[in-house]
């Protein structure tokens, strides 16, 4: 057990689930945009979403090993699993358009896709900067423009769902969409948890 690791392990890790999401979101677009072999494009999803896992599970043991954190023990904790709960999201939305075997999307569907994609991309931005936290400034920027993607995404849900009830007429099919588009939502929160995590990090080292 090393006492004092003063090395930057949980740093990188927190790095290589960043990359790991936007690699899942960004196959995750693909799968809407290109709406074809969904079983095989879902399991590439869940494949990522299973690395993103270890990577978890790697910083969980970390911090039982290790006795001095470079920070907070508990805001590692809280941004490690946050950052998971994103992947679980987007595995989850795939899994439903493979097993509903969805045909056709929606616009909605790829906006909000779009959305996840960017404020995956500003997460990472934002733990990247992690390791140097005089560069809070950057961080921050990240940090508000993961909260306004967020909001961009309950705009979406809300007339992606006027639009569902309005117009769809078979019933299996509002709830099979409206069940993708709330995950999607949820995905965009969970960036939100983690911006808002980072916020706080900010705050206590300041």
């Amino acid at each position: 057990m090393r006492l004092l690791p003063h090395d930057a392990s949980f740093f990188s890790y927190f790095e290589q689930q960043g990359q790991k999401t936007v690699e899942g979101c960004r196959a995750f677009l693909d799968m809407v945009e290109n709406p074809t072999d969904l079983d095989q494009r879902a399991e590439r999803v869940k494949q990522i979403e299973h690395e993103c896992d270890e990577i978890t599970h790697a910083v969980v043991a970390g911090l039982h090993k290790t006795f001095i954190t470079p920070i907070d023990r508990n805001d590692i904790y809280r941004l490690i699993t946050k950052m998971d709960d994103i992947m679980d999201m987007v595995e989850a939305a795939a899994d439903r358009l493979a097993l509903y075997d969805v045909k056709e999307m929606t616009k909605e569907a790829v906006d909000l896709a779009r959305c996840l994609v960017s404020g995956a991309e500003h997460v990472l931005g934002a733990v990247s900067g992690l390791r140097d936290l005089r560069k809070s400034d950057v961080m921050l920027q990240h940090c508000i423009e993961v909260n306004r993607l967020e909001n961009v995404a309950d705009s979406i849900l809300r007339s992606a769902l006027a639009r569902l009830f309005r117009e769809e007429k078979d019933p299996i099919a509002v709830i099979k969409w409206k069940e993708i588009y709330e995950t999607l939502e949820s995905a965009t929160d969970r960036c939100e948890d983690v911006a808002n995590i980072i916020e706080g990090v900010l705050l206590e080292n300041s």
